[in-house]
């Protein structure tokens, strides 16, 4: 599980492009300072993809009930599905996981500000990689995290990735800060511990298929998405 480290963080490009071309309001959790750097982490360490998940419910329940019924002798046990048994894949998984050599990619770092008047509970957020030359050419890396910040406090976020800034920009000259591009932190959406929410007007919420109360069970503390 990935964890939140409080350690000070070098400040990041101006904040100015925040909020994108075409909104007025102003993000209610500002990016305070931000950074990335190649790292090499366990792979149980990695921001895994949001999606929506199946849900379990007494209609679901029947039918697989109905299936186990109908099936052929070569079909799966259903003590394969047992609770123990799904337990004890799980702890053979984790075991695995923790025994396999650690893989390489990118930490994304960013320190929040809460500016608002409630705790925050969920923040959907962009690090972005601008071209210079050409403001068009725009590489994105998307996160949700769980994550409460208590009103004007401040709280970092470091997130562990196989996906790098490389599909449209040369991560060499990133690393020498040529100038040739600019780093910056979007967010996107702030759902707050009491239930109201905030969101980019641009932002197209679309792109996340999957209830907010899917999104505070299963983020561990950060997604991908």
């Amino acid at each position: 599980m990935l964890t939140l480290f409080l350690l000070p963080f070098l400040f990041g490009p101006s904040l100015a492009g925040q909020n994108p071309a075409g909104t007025t309001d102003a993000a209610p959790v500002i990016a305070v300072s931000f950074k990335w750097f190649k790292d090499r982490q366990p792979a149980e360490n990695v921001a895994s993809p949001l999606g929506p998940q199946p849900e379990m419910n007494d209609s679901t329940k029947t039918m697989a009930r109905q299936r186990r019924a109908n099936a052929s002798a070569g079909d799966r046990d259903p003590n394969l599905d047992s609770m123990d048994s799904r337990s004890a894949a799980l702890e053979d998984i984790v075991r695995q996981s923790r025994e396999a050599p650690p893989i390489d990619g990118f930490t994304y770092t960013v320190r929040l500000q809460n500016a608002g008047a409630s705790t925050t509970q969920t923040v959907f957020w962009e690090y972005h990689f601008k071209e210079t030359a050409n403001a068009e050419n725009i590489s994105r890396r998307r996160f949700v995290c769980a994550i409460k910040i208590k009103p004007q406090k401040q709280t970092d976020l470091r997130v562990f990735s196989t996906l790098g800034p490389s599909n449209v920009v040369d991560v060499k000259n990133l690393a020498k800060g040529s100038g040739e591009f600019q780093e910056s932190v979007v967010i996107d959406r702030v759902e707050y511990a009491d239930g109201t929410t905030w969101e980019r007007k641009d932002w197209n919420g679309d792109e996340v298929k999957v209830s907010a109360q899917t999104r505070s069970n299963r983020i561990t503390p950060c997604r991908s998405f």
